[in-house]
């Protein structure tokens, strides 16, 4: 939804001279306000385009999307190291989804701008001897819960640590081109648990699309969370997000891609950090070959330059996830 806005602009000169009028100016101020609502009870925990949708909106689209701690309610701000050891991993992750965008077909990619996330009252983090980066390596094991400072935008580790917020859903993905029901665990080509820190408010994420609708589907939902992920949870939290949700036509992608005003990224998946890192830095090159028609020699260059290439996770077995940045600020417009 659009509001416009008519602006008559003067200029007042010094001199005695009565100042000329300029033409009125229309500016286009966007309005953020959700046009539709999906509910965190409309759910699942698979992968698969045999999964119907629980929402269908139009291309363009903004809608708010409730989503569940990645246990789907099992644990609570009460809950106890024996709880968490008994929670049902074949319920995890609780997705909210699918929706269904209308003129979204196979070949095409789905942005997925981010306009808000709010964390919800309370999180947690858990870990154990069987999980995690250091899995077969620690037997450490624990489980905090949090209550979330959103007034302050902290959430207090300990006493002496506190930390500050940065809410984004770990999971954005679409549906495969597969009816079998896939685990939501590893992140693969249709995005899905990226675990991506970055993705937070301000991004938009572009998903390639692989079945009429796109079907996307959100949760995971962090308050916050580093690079790498290695104990194999953030802090875990319910979410409130707003997405606007767009079809793109001219843009091919085999795996997923974000931006923001400052910087874009790729993203490349793989069994080994080497996997998933040459994937990053591929995709990145052909980005830059196609967007600003730069040879493959001198975007594989200016990726050496100027790249940043960044663990997103190393927990979801058996992908990785790695991704590069580049700054648009060196792009002379």
């Amino acid at each position: 939804m659009k509001r416009l806005f008519l602006l008559s602009c003067f200029l007042l000169s010094l001199g005695c001279r009565e100042a000329p009028v300029e033409e009125p100016v229309t500016v286009v101020v966007e309005d953020p306000t959700p046009q539709y609502t999906l509910t965190a009870d409309k759910n699942h925990n698979k992968f698969s385009s045999a999964i119907p949708p629980q929402l269908t909106v139009p291309d363009g689209s903004i809608v708010e999307v409730y989503t569940q701690e990645a246990t789907g309610g099992q644990l609570n701000i009460n809950s106890t190291l024996e709880d968490f050891h008994k929670v049902d991993m074949d319920k995890i992750h609780t997705l909210t989804g699918p929706i269904y965008v209308e003129g979204a077909s196979p070949g095409d990619v789905l942005s997925v701008e981010i306009l808000d996330l709010e964390p919800g009252d309370w999180g947690w983090t858990g870990m154990g001897p069987d999980f995690g980066f250091l899995a077969g390596d620690s037997e450490a094991e624990g489980f905090k819960t949090f209550p979330l400072d959103k007034e302050n935008n902290i959430v207090r580790f300990s006493e002496n640590i506190v930390i500050p917020l940065k809410p984004f859903l770990g999971v954005i993905g679409v549906a495969p081109t597969t009816d079998e029901m896939l685990v939501t665990f590893p992140p693969r080509a249709n995005g899905g648990n990226m675990d991506d820190p970055n993705m937070t408010v301000g991004v938009t994420v572009y998903l390639p699309v692989f079945v009429d609708g796109a079907l996307l589907s959100l949760g995971d939902s962090h308050a916050v969370q580093g690079l790498g992920e290695v104990v194999g949870t953030a802090v875990e939290c319910d979410m409130r997000a707003v997405v606007r949700l767009q079809v793109i036509k001219d843009k091919k992608i085999a795996e997923p891609q974000y931006e923001t005003a400052d910087y874009y990224a790729t993203t490349g998946f793989g069994t080994t950090i080497d996997e998933a890192a040459k994937k990053a830095t591929q995709y990145m090159i052909e980005h830059l070959s196609k967007t600003y028609g730069m040879s493959e020699g001198d975007a594989y260059m200016l990726c050496s330059l100027i790249g940043d290439l960044k663990i997103a996770e190393v927990v979801d077995m058996p992908h990785m996830l790695v991704t590069m940045h580049i700054p648009k600020s060196v792009f002379k417009k």
